[in-house]
């Protein structure tokens, strides 16, 4: 996502590369293409004006010091003017209650039901809460299969009422069963339609007024561009809700939605989402998304995403062995699986600032590990614990086992020495500390 954004964005700032500063003919110059790039990106122009109309004035009243470049000084404003666009600070999601209930609201196909699934772990795993997903989609019956899958596979249980076909009563049914049985949470997951219509409206209003949630969270899916706004409006018209969730972040899109939402509906975007995993649910950080858009990256994010995955004991465990060197290729899969558990390979490269320019148009999926492991899963138990007896004879066997060729398996025995130089390297000494300046 924002891929051509960040391009376009970059290729403004060179404009004022040479200049010794700030005048308003070069500002106006460089913000006509910051302008359009934010239009290409399917920003509304009310909003896109509305931006470089505050980024010229407070570069224009900028006291640039003679040590900064006008175009790191542009750079630095438009991140902040990003910032206060896409809503200054993160947002929490209110689950006060006894039992919390959070109403989530869209249309079909915009994801509510995998974000209900995602939500669920996130309360889970994450806050230590115990959610009860409830289906009232009376509508769709996959919908209602939908959740029940997604619940067994976080093990978070699903209230259905499949005969009743009252959406306010199984709300307020469920509601009623979570507070008997200790639930901490509700998440009402509702029915939704191709496209607005007053019926609709009605439904979802009522369930609101019946059940009185929380949190009333709208679902949106970035893909839609600029139209996903213009329905996140009349929803908040009629619904008056209290954040917005932004799904499909994964996909091929502008990324007009974010940029405009907030300022559009002025409700904070709560939660961001990408892909199809249960896990794949973060917080919305307005900051953090503006260094990514900028090419920044987003290396906070990078490190929350490792220590959630890492395990202490296992780090000073694996750290030990690293010094004695007795690192194996037991203890390597079982830092490929760690790593495969981050999420998206590609959104993760992406984080780490200058990597997303350079793995723009490199194919990473989520099978890049596959050769790897059935390479090292057809090493027998002594090879793995001992990789320096595996001669040739032994890499042309494990070639044939695990369906390679020797060029991949003495690929795999390179990267194995590359990765243990490396690690046994931190190890003794640890990463050399260093300062981080924010542009």
């Amino acid at each position: 996502m924002f891929e051509n954004l960040s391009e376009r964005l970059e290729r403004s700032f060179k404009l004022l590369k040479g200049e010794t500063k700030i005048t308003e003919l070069n500002v106006a110059e460089t913000l006509k293409e910051v302008r359009k790039a934010l239009l290409d990106a399917d920003v509304s122009y009310k909003v896109a004006k509305n931006f470089t109309d505050e980024v010229k004035s407070k570069a224009l009243g900028a006291n640039v010091l003679t040590s900064v470049k006008p175009s790191e000084m542009m750079v630095k404003i438009v991140h902040d003017e990003l910032v206060t666009l896409m809503g200054g600070a993160a947002s929490k999601v209110n689950i006060k209650g006894e039992p919390a209930v959070v109403l989530v609201a869209g249309l079909q196909g915009s994801g509510k039901t995998t974000f209900s699934g995602k939500l669920a772990n996130y309360l889970k795993t994450k806050m230590s809460g115990n959610p009860l997903l409830v289906a009232c989609d009376v509508y769709r019956p996959a919908a209602i299969e939908q959740l029940k899958v997604l619940g067994g596979q976080i093990r978070v249980n699903v209230y259905t009422e499949e005969e009743n076909k009252n959406p306010v009563e199984i709300a307020s049914n469920a509601i009623k069963y979570a507070k008997l049985h200790g639930y901490g949470v509700v998440i009402v997951d509702t029915a939704g339609r191709l496209a607005i219509d007053e019926e609709m409206m009605a439904e979802i209003t009522a369930i609101k007024t019946g059940i009185k949630p929380q949190e009333t969270l709208f679902v949106v899916d970035s893909m839609t561009g600029q139209d996903a706004v213009n329905t996140a409006k009349e929803f908040n018209e009629k619904l008056n809700f209290d954040g917005v969730v932004l799904t499909k972040l994964d996909g091929d899109t502008r990324g007009g939605a974010a940029l405009s939402i907030r300022s559009v509906v002025d409700k904070p975007i709560k939660f961001m989402s990408s892909g199809e995993k249960l896990d794949s649910l973060d917080i919305f950080y307005p900051e953090r998304m503006a260094d990514r858009i900028l090419g920044m990256g987003d290396i906070v994010s990078f490190v929350e995403k490792a220590q959630e995955q890492f395990d202490k004991e296992e780090a000073l465990r694996l750290q030990k062995r690293l010094v004695k060197d007795q690192f194996n290729f037991n203890d390597f899969y079982k830092q490929i699986q760690q790593v495969k558990k981050m999420g998206n390979l590609k959104d993760l490269a992406g984080m780490i600032p200058g990597m997303g320019k350079m793995i723009k148009d490199v194919d990473i999926d989520e099978n890049s590990f596959k050769s790897m492991e059935s390479i090292i899963l057809s090493m027998t138990p002594a090879e793995r614990e001992r990789p320096e007896i595996i001669n040739i004879s032994r890499r042309k066997r494990i070639a044939s086992g695990s369906g390679t060729d020797l060029l991949g398996v003495n690929r795999v025995l390179k990267q194995f020495e590359e990765a243990k130089k490396a690690m046994k390297t931190i190890a003794k000494g640890g990463i050399p500390k260093q300062k981080i300046m924010r542009r």
